[in-house]
């Protein structure tokens, strides 16, 4: 059985509920699943004894691209998380009206491809609310099944 962790960072609930889904349907699918807030999370290791890491993160800012607070300060101290040889992948939500939509996923799947993670998925970006994109959800969880 696969080893699943998804780390979140959410203020409105939304990248948290998105990232419940994503573990509720990794679950059907029978892999074991630990969802983590990123206020909860430690880097040192993170990625440890994980089979793949999933990352999700709200984006604010109208500026400039800025992850939520919580996952800021986890991605602060991202080198020492250790993605290199791991299956990884991105998600967030936001908002298109913004200039860096979604930047915040953009940012955290360069940084982790910087550290040597293997993207296993394009990232998914939720525009707005995610009730809406539940087939989006769908999909893109049955891809990081697959690729599992």
């Amino acid at each position: 059985m696969s080893n699943v962790l998804i780390v979140y960072g959410s203020t409105t609930g939304n990248t948290e509920g998105v990232a419940n889904d994503i573990a509720d349907l990794l679950k059907q699918g029978g892999k074991n699943v630990t969802v983590l807030n990123a206020s909860e999370a430690k880097a040192q290791g993170l990625c440890a004894g994980r089979d793949c890491v999933l990352f999700g993160c709200s984006t604010w800012g109208y500026d400039a691209v800025e992850l939520q607070d919580d996952f800021a300060s986890l991605f602060e101290a991202f080198d020492a998380i250790g993605a290199s040889g791991v299956k990884a992948a991105v998600f967030g939500c936001g908002d298109s009206g913004y200039p860096h939509f979604c930047g915040a996923v953009d940012a955290i799947a360069q940084k982790l491809e910087e550290l040597g993670a293997q993207l296993m998925a394009d990232s998914l970006k939720i525009d707005g609310d995610p009730a809406e994109a539940g087939d989006d959800i769908k999909a893109w969880a049955k891809n990081i099944m697959a690729a599992v």
